[in-house]
């Protein structure tokens, strides 16, 4: 079962600038899982033909099967990082908790459509990639990436896109 505790005191939502030096921290922790979720891949690997060093690169499947490996990780540890009240250790370390809009914790499936709706810019950024790419452009589709987190800049109370989308907001830690 789920823990939605009652509401909390009201919180100060974090400011921009600290949310953001958070989200630096995440994504070397995030790249880290990259990396021992590939590892762990490895052995998903083909060969290289004999005589030939190295490895050759991973047909399209194992490259989908690599990316569903580590989109699923990823699911699995913010779900458990942001629910029951616990927070991801770049969370700790900037003193940040992630809430509903109406101050409480948020439950799994909160957590599951934050964490879907995180990778709204960058499905976008892929998909305008692949339009892009036979003509030549691309790499114009990469500011996309960054567009949950651009979205503050417009956002009236400064959220990142998938804490509009999930209904959550970042605030400073009451402890």
């Amino acid at each position: 079962m789920d823990d939605v505790s009652p509401p909390r005191p009201p919180e100060v939502d974090a400011p921009l600038a600290r949310r953001v030096a958070a989200l630096a921290y995440e994504l070397l922790l995030y790249a880290a899982l990259v990396l021992v979720v590939g590892f762990l891949t490895i052995p998903l690997l083909p060969s290289a033909p004999p005589g030939a060093p190295g490895l050759r690169a991973l047909d399209l499947p194992a490259r989908a099967l690599s990316f569903a490996l580590v989109f699923a990780a990823g699911a699995i540890y913010y779900v458990m990082s942001w629910t029951g009240g616990r927070r991801t250790l770049p969370m700790k370390t900037w003193h940040l908790h992630v809430v509903r809009v109406d101050g409480r914790n948020i439950d799994r499936r909160t957590a599951l459509i934050r964490y879907l709706a995180a990778w709204i810019g960058p499905a976008l950024a892929l998909g305008l990639y692949v339009a892009l790419r036979p003509f030549g452009l691309g790499a114009h589709a990469l500011w996309l990436v960054a567009l949950n987190f651009l979205w503050a800049l417009v956002d009236p109370a400064r959220r990142f896109l998938h804490d509009r989308v999930a209904g959550t907001r970042i605030v400073r830690d009451s402890a």
